[in-house]
């Protein structure tokens, strides 16, 4: 079964006696929630009011797909992205974006992202806890925003889809688990696990449960709840590091949490694909305009998911990839109909 999907409106109020209100530009709507911006400002209060939703969607409604965008800068590849979401029409709304942008940028580049910022986006930087919580921000406006957002998918700005928005939904909507790199005994974990200090994660987080994955991930609705509602886990990856040569708290803590409250819940992998071959300043290969084309998009699909423990025999498809620089826009749209989203 296939799906259609018309524009989304999302629109923030932020200026006025503010108030966030999500709502479908379709005929059968979800009641939109209305939250104070004084809530919606104070990480505590905000997550407090997200951890009390229905962790179930309503049954008698479409479930809908959360894409949550973490970015200090713009979103560069904005223009692929809405051919993506407005691929099809005539049909129920089946998905939502939110935006965690740096304030200093949101007065720069209203475009794709304007009206989808969420309301209390704060800087964030890399080595430090501030990236966890810009993720539980987005986490935490999507499963207020709409009680039929079922999959959360975090997105980076250089992330592209693999495949159309039909297949996107269904392979997603489909599915009763997360997709989460779960990666145990990985080459230096020891190191990471004591860069706050040789015994600073003790007792909450002993050796033994720390795992590493990659920072972008698609949850469930209840474990998007699950997230929000954590407090003892989130004490330890909250504190700073001594060594920042080892501090990647976005890579640990959330599959940490996961793996130690419901490993059995989660398929130990990201959708999506990274090519780690190629490391510039630690970060990973950048594929150059010139590389982009049919080929690079069908190698990335043909791709094995790399799996934590509990993988198995899954034969799952990478949805997404990264990264991809602004400077390749132009040849991403030349194949962005017949190829990418065909």
């Amino acid at each position: 079964m296939t799906f259609t999907v018309p524009r989304l409106a999302i629109t923030v109020a932020i200026n006025q006696p503010a108030f966030l209100v999500i709502q479908n530009s379709s005929k059968t709507r979800t009641p939109p929630v209305v939250t104070s911006h004084q809530q919606l400002d104070n990480d505590e209060l905000l997550l407090r009011q997200a951890s009390k939703v229905n962790p179930k969607p309503p049954p008698k409604l479409p479930k809908k797909l959360a894409f949550m965008f973490l970015t200090t800068t713009s979103l560069p590849l904005a223009p692929l992205w809405e051919l993506f979401f407005n691929q099809t029409s005539h049909h129920k709304s089946l998905y939502n974006v939110y935006v965690h942008a740096d304030p200093a940028t949101q007065k720069h580049n209203p475009g794709f992202y304007g009206n989808r910022i969420i309301p209390s986006s704060k800087p964030a930087y890399r080595h430090t806890p501030t990236l966890i919580s810009a993720a539980r921000r987005l986490l935490a406006h999507a499963l207020l925003g709409d009680p039929s957002n079922y999959m959360f998918i975090l997105l980076s700005p250089s992330c592209i889809p693999l495949h159309s928005f039909n297949f996107t939904y269904n392979a997603l909507a489909s599915s009763t688990k997360s997709f989460i790199e779960i990666l145990n005994n990985e080459p230096g974990w020891h190191d990471r696990w004591a860069a706050r200090g040789p015994h600073a994660m003790l007792p909450e987080v002993p050796p033994e449960e720390f795992r590493i994955g990659s920072q972008f991930w698609t949850l469930t609705r209840s474990h998007a709840r699950m997230v929000v509602s954590d407090v003892e886990i989130w004490s330890k990856f909250n504190m700073p590091c001594v060594r920042k040569d080892t501090c990647y708290p976005e890579e640990h803590y959330f599959p940490t949490l996961l793996h130690m409250r419901d490993p059995q819940g989660c398929v130990s992998a990201t959708l999506t694909h990274v090519d780690w071959s190629v490391i510039d300043h630690d970060h990973p290969r950048t594929y150059k305009p010139s590389e982009v084309g049919a080929k690079l998009i069908q190698k990335l699909r043909s791709a094995r998911l790399r799996y934590g423990d509990g993988g198995g025999t899954r034969k799952d498809s990478f949805l997404f990839a990264r990264k991809f620089s602004p400077a390749g826009m132009n040849p991403l749209m030349n194949i962005a109909q017949n190829v990418i989203l065909s």
